[in-house]
């Protein structure tokens, strides 16, 4: 009789294994419908079919924390799912501090001091996107790129402030001509050089004229196209998040430097994020600063937009802590153009 029910609990065992597996494949092919994913071999997709199984867990643990009360924002599985945190870091994250000190030296880049208002207090909450200053969420692909979508974000809000209008800046007028200001288009760059560029050239071109590819080219940039120009770039004393939110509250947004190599950030769904493990010096990813901000439960943040669509994150956006001692850099690099 033992030995019946033994088998019985077998057979129902394997029953249900089954049909977890079945379950897990059909979400699996869901994934891949959605996000038009395909894959070279059927091991490539056995090795990523692992990846999401893992991060599928993770996210499902971290979330669970969540409802715990034990963490202050939530994962999703997106389009990034199949992915391992450092292949995607290499893949999208394109803010390259790499000697920096010495570049700017060299090419004679330097930034102009920020001088915050006297006599004014800044409003507690601020979102340029509500005054106007804000294009829409942008996506750089697969391209390390992000650095000339902060770069345009900055400038273009700026402009606004300046021309009364909006008028959405080329970055791949950025990738294919800044090369000689260090810049290295899809694999990298950096803001304050990028801005270097737009003065130097006398102008950027829009968005329209010269539109993005996502992708290293030839420089076709056209004096007649020009939609905005800088005087040079103000730099935000390093690490002063106070600083940082009288800039923001004043200035317009700001471009940023994060560190963003983290599968917490890659997952990142709604909430206030904060990732103990973040450096506030190893920084790899450039996005704007568009407003700050308090939660009803009273908790501090930044309002971020990202380059990476508007499927991720809250609408392309994301809430970062603020004033939790600089977590992930957000105050590390920070600079606007002059116009």
């Amino acid at each position: 009789m033992m030995k019946v029910y033994v088998m019985l609990l077998c057979i129902v065992a394997g029953a249900q294994a089954v049909a977890l597996f079945d379950l897990f494949v059909e979400e699996w092919n869901t994934f891949k419908l959605k996000h038009g994913k395909k894959y070279l071999s059927p091991i490539e997709e056995k090795f990523r079919m692992k990846i999401f199984m893992e991060n599928k867990k993770r996210i499902a643990q971290h979330n669970a924390a969540f409802e715990r009360g034990e963490v202050s924002y939530q994962l999703e599985l997106n389009k990034f799912g199949d992915l391992l945190a450092h292949e995607f870091g290499a893949t999208y994250n394109g803010f390259n501090k790499t000697h920096n000190a010495k570049l700017r030296e060299s090419l004679g880049i330097r930034g102009s001091t920020f001088i915050p208002p006297a006599n004014v207090n800044v409003p507690p909450y601020m979102d340029w996107r509500k005054h106007g200053a804000i294009t829409e969420v942008k996506n750089q692909g697969s391209c390390g790129s992000c650095w000339v979508f902060s770069s345009t974000g900055a400038l273009e809000g700026q402009h606004f402030r300046k021309a009364g209008y909006l008028t959405s800046l080329s970055e791949q007028n950025l990738i294919d001509c800044s090369h000689k200001y260090g810049n290295q288009g899809c694999n990298g760059g950096l803001m304050d050089q990028a801005f270097t560029y737009v003065r130097d050239n006398r102008g950027i071109d829009t968005e329209k004229s010269y539109p993005y590819e996502g992708d290293d080219d030839k420089c076709r940039f056209k004096r007649i196209d020009v939609g905005a120009d800088d005087t040079g770039f103000v730099d935000i004393p390093q690490g002063d998040e106070e600083q940082l939110k009288v800039a923001v509250a004043t200035v317009g947004p700001i471009s940023v430097a994060i560190d963003a190599g983290h599968d917490s950030f890659q997952s990142y769904s709604k909430g206030v994020y904060y990732e103990p493990k973040c450096s506030s010096e190893n920084l790899d990813h450039g996005v704007l600063v568009v407003g700050y901000g308090t939660t009803e439960d009273g908790v501090q943040y930044w309002l971020v937009k990202n380059s990476w669509g508007a499927e991720w994150g809250e609408d392309g956006y994301i809430k970062m802590a603020r004033n939790r001692y600089n977590n992930c850099g957000i105050a590390s690099s920070a600079s606007y153009p002059l116009v």
